[in-house]
């Protein structure tokens, strides 16, 4: 990928984020393309990001983690 398509990517993914929060952001009283609302942008953004992405690869503490796992049932 050229430096000038990772650029164009990155303007589309912005744009994308300012479409779907941007407006929530303009109702919890930030003024439109200022930097709080941008931040606010990014935030949400980044908090459905985190709420949605589950645990990564190989990790996984459930029931019986420690119990039936390394440490077996007696320990």
């Amino acid at each position: 990928m050229t430096p000038q398509e990772r650029a164009a990517q990155a303007q589309a993914e912005a744009a994308e984020m300012m479409t779907i929060y941007g407006p929530a952001c303009s109702r919890l009283g930030y003024a439109a393309q200022s930097d709080a609302w941008r931040n606010c942008v990014i935030t949400l953004s980044t908090k459905y990001d985190l709420q949605h992405a589950g645990p990564p690869a190989g990790y996984y503490y459930g029931p019986g983690y420690w119990r039936d796992s390394w440490w077996g049932p007696n320990w």
